[in-house]
């Protein structure tokens, strides 16, 4: 009977030690949020004061200044074909809208009158030289007989003037001959320039007039001609590019996945329009393939000069005040000041200025949060993200107009 009492003394025992365990567990896990709490409350406070930025670096590079404009086609020079004498149009030996070389023929006119003329005309040289000859030997009886002074000087001038009468009427026979053979080539027509061929407007039968309707026109399609016009103020720096050599130029059609054409400039007006004050310019282009067409509109560019060290920042980065363009750059303390800076140039997202040593900070991204002064912390911009953190130097996204970033 005294052992059954002793039995549970054990398990009595126990429950004071769990519940000493449980009761430190529970000040430990207390212990641990509030230390943890107390850090994230304390990073909080101290990042509470700076604001979330994306800063660059000031880049320096050698920037080609690109000038765009619109500009048109034109044909390098387009010949309108007219009938030189008035017939009947015998063949015509081409289609509309095909491509000639230069001499080849057009259309061949009835040449049967200039035919007839032309025979008529040299049968009257051959009478004329027929009568020059008889006369000239009539000439040199009349110069025998006067030498033994059987005949009067009157009438060996006479047989004189006779020869000299029939040469100037033969020389006028073969002119006239010359005439009808010029007058004999009109009827066969032929292409002056080669290119491609409008629209005809006469047919076999037709009777053609030189005062009548145009027979077809011939526009040169290759090489040829884009126009456009620039301000005024870059037309020294044309003056002094052509002076060094040519001057490419790149010509855009707005068609999806179409390089662009390259060519030169070949024609500086020798007037600025007073108007719009630009100056009217013209390219010339290969164009083997037919790819530009008169009157067609094309984006025309090129590079004149280049600025040698520009200062470079994405163009992003300039903020605009009351007064002029700034900058926030960022100094020591991670703190923004501003910066008032002259831009010179604005092109494929990034600004060439002046005003700022290269090399230093800048904030790109974020600006329209700060004040003079204000404390920033680095963020990472949209991009880096979805580059998955890749590029981490801010420094070197300033991408320059040759597409490579400095």
């Amino acid at each position: 009977m005294e052992d059954a009492p002793q039995a549970k003394n054990p398990a009595r025992a126990k429950r004071p030690v769990r519940i000493v365990l449980a009761a430190i567990l529970l000040v430990a896990l207390v212990a641990g949020t509030w230390v943890w709490y107390g850090r994230s409350t304390a990073a909080k406070i101290k990042g509470a004061g700076a604001i979330q930025v994306v800063s660059a670096l000031v880049a320096q590079a050698d920037v080609p200044v690109r000038l765009t404009a619109n500009g048109t086609v034109s044909a390098l020079q387009t010949v309108e074909i007219r009938p030189q004498v008035s017939a009947l149009v015998k063949a015509v030996h081409i289609r509309e809208g095909q491509f000639v070389r230069k001499g080849d023929r057009l259309f061949t006119l009835d040449a049967r009158t200039e035919d007839a003329n032309l025979s008529k005309a040299g049968a009257q040289v051959i009478k004329d030289r027929a009568d020059l000859v008889n006369a000239e030997r009539n000439l040199g009886r009349q110069r025998e007989l006067f030498r033994q002074d059987f005949i009067s000087q009157a009438e060996f001038d006479l047989a004189q003037n006779q020869v000299d009468g029939l040469r100037s009427q033969l020389a006028i026979d073969q002119a006239a001959v010359e005439a009808i053979r010029v007058a004999r080539g009109f009827s066969e027509i032929t292409a002056p320039i080669g290119g491609r061929t409008g629209a005809i407007a006469i047919y076999p039968g037709s009777l053609v007039q030189p005062g009548g309707a145009v027979l077809v026109n011939i526009t040169q399609i290759d090489p040829i001609n884009v126009s456009f016009t620039l301000p005024e103020r870059e037309l020294a720096y044309l003056q002094q590019a052509l002076a060094q050599g040519e001057v490419p130029v790149g010509a855009k059609l707005d068609l999806p996945g179409q390089p662009a054409m390259k060519g030169h400039l070949v024609f500086v007006d020798n007037a600025v329009d007073t108007a719009s004050g630009t100056i009217r310019l013209k390219a010339e282009f290969p164009n083997p393939g037919h790819l530009l067409w008169p009157g067609m509109f094309v984006t025309v560019t090129l590079e004149p000069r280049t600025l040698t060290g520009a200062v470079t920042v994405p163009v992003q980065a300039v903020q605009t005040g009351p007064e002029k363009k700034f900058l926030y750059v960022i100094g020591e303390g991670r703190k923004a000041a501003s910066q008032p800076v002259n831009v010179r140039l604005v092109q494929d997202g990034i600004a060439v200025i002046e005003g700022v040593a290269p090399g230093a900070r800048i904030v790109v991204e974020g600006a329209q949060n700060l004040r003079p002064g204000s404390v920033v912390a680095e963020s990472e911009s949209e991009e880096k993200k979805a580059e998955g953190g890749q590029g981490k130097n801010t420094g070197k996204g300033v991408t320059q107009p040759n597409g490579t970033g400095k």
